[in-house]
């Protein structure tokens, strides 16, 4: 079993996890605006990610360039890793590749606890990404506890580039959102759940 073989039933009952539903996630978090040059990009990269219609186009586009704004504004104090293997324990099927992971360290060469937020390019269907985005968030919080980095919530997001879902897993409750957020007029949402996410404190 992989990441990608999971669906929600599967994180409940294979990775003994809660799954519940919340209806406002990230109520009061505030909205951050994208850089000038992310947005002026997205303008372009927009409607040639919808034309085009394909995971690829959407990814590289739309979700890539938010997920580095997100890095940029924090003065690059985190890392991304885009399509990288993620193996934390092949017994349990928490192995595979993820599309985005983002950690709250500088360090950009390998993958270092802790792992802040995973996010997940699904073309056109959320729903179906939501059980691969839950077993990502168990890996990784499996990842940040074996570094002695415990007691912090994982963020994950699916998203098409243009809705966004988000989740959290909180020790063994994995909560998601029932909104969705929409780039072309929610822009400021989606970096403001992502910079909220990436600066939770984190114990040493």
């Amino acid at each position: 079993m992989a990441y990608s073989e999971f669906d929600l039933a599967d994180v409940s009952a294979k990775l003994d996890v809660s799954v519940s539903d919340h209806p406002d996630l990230f109520a009061g978090v505030p909205g951050v605006a994208l850089s000038a040059p992310v947005a002026a990009l997205l303008r372009l990269y927009l409607p040639l990610a919808i034309a085009n219609g394909t995971e690829k186009a959407r990814s590289e586009w739309l979700i890539a360039p938010v997920l580095a704004d997100a890095r940029e504004q924090l003065a690059r104090r985190v890392s991304l890793f885009s399509g990288w293997d993620f193996v934390v324990d092949k017994a349990k099927g928490l192995n595979g590749v993820c599309d985005y992971l983002l950690c709250r360290s500088p360090q950009q060469e390998f993958i270092t606890a802790p792992v802040a937020v995973v996010a997940e390019a699904k073309n056109e269907n959320i729903k179906v990404g939501l059980g691969q985005c839950g077993a990502e968030m168990v890996a990784a919080r499996l990842f940040n506890e074996r570094a002695g980095r415990t007691a912090l919530t994982v963020t994950g997001c699916v998203t098409t580039g243009t809705a966004w879902r988000f989740l959290k897993l909180d020790g063994s409750n994995l909560l998601i959102d029932q909104k969705e957020y929409y780039l072309a007029t929610q822009a400021d949402q989606i970096l403001g759940i992502l910079l909220a996410s990436l600066r939770d404190p984190a114990p040493a």
